[in-house]
Parts: structure tokens; C-alpha cells; sequence
């Protein structure tokens, strides 16, 4: 069964997506951002591409635990992606995810512009990965 990382931003969505035994997160995909429908239409591609049965979205809480406008926002993402894919979808503590991707790509010395290109695709993995292992 292959599960969906989607880290959700305003521009881009960060996509990944585990391996058939569940064990492992890789990145897929940064979808770029235009409109809802245009979103979810190429989310469900690569869920029929991929065979999905589940998905994760980042759920980006305050360091206290609330949640903010953004998370409000992810939570509504979610439920719309829910009622069109006909998928169950969770969400996922993402707290410090895009700062942790960062870390790691600065450390393996990826340029600044390639980070850029890459940062949402990491943090989906870093999102999808935290699950998993939360599941085994």
C-alpha cells in the first residue's frame, strides 16, 4: 500500500510518496501552484499513478501546539482532498520540517538555488517519513 506526503505551501506543494511496503519516503514531485482545481487534478494523477490508498499532509502547528491560520488552512486542503480523491487522509505534526530539510541540504552543500527547487520535496519526504515510522 503506497501513502502520499504532501507538504502544503502557498505557492508550491511538496509531494512523496512510500515505497509499496511502507517503509520508505521518497521524494516525487513539487507541484507548483495555480489554482485548486489545477492542484487536485495532478494530485489525483499521481495518485492513480502511484496506486495511493492514503495520504499525509503536513499540519504545521505552533511551537505551543495550537493551531494557527496555516494549519487552519491545511486542514481545510485536507478535507477537500479527502472528499474529491475518496482517500482517507491524515494529518501530520510537521513542526520544524522545512527547517530540518534545510539543514540537511545545506550540510550536503547543495547550492542555494537548487535548495530552493527542492526544500518543499524534502519536507513532504521529512513529513511522510515521520509517519511511517510512527506506524511501524
Amino acid at each position: 500500500m503506497r501513502i502520499m506526503g504532501l507538504d502544503l505551501g502557498d505557492k508550491t506543494i511538496g509531494v512523496a510518496i512510500s515505497d509499496e511496503m511502507g517503509w520508505t519516503a521518497q521524494g516525487i514531485e513539487t507541484i507548483k501552484r495555480s489554482n485548486l482545481d489545477a492542484d487536485l487534478r495532478r494530485l489525483s494523477e499521481l495518485v492513480l499513478e502511484y496506486t495511493v490508498q492514503e495520504v499525509v499532509v503536513g499540519l504545521p502547528k505552533n511551537m505551543n501546539g495550537t493551531i494557527g491560520p496555516r494549519g487552519e488552512m491545511c486542514q481545510k486542503f485536507s478535507k477537500v482532498v479527502e472528499d474529491r480523491l475518496k482517500l482517507p487522509v491524515r494529518m501530520w505534526d510537521e513542526r520544524l520540517t522545512t527547517m530540518a530539510a534545510e539543514k540537511m541540504l545545506v550540510a550536503a552543500d547543495v547550492s542555494r538555488k537548487k535548495r530552493k527547487q527542492v526544500i518543499d520535496k524534502m519536507a513532504a519526504v521529512m513529513i511522510l517519513q515521520g509517519y511511517l515510522d510512527f506506524r511501524k
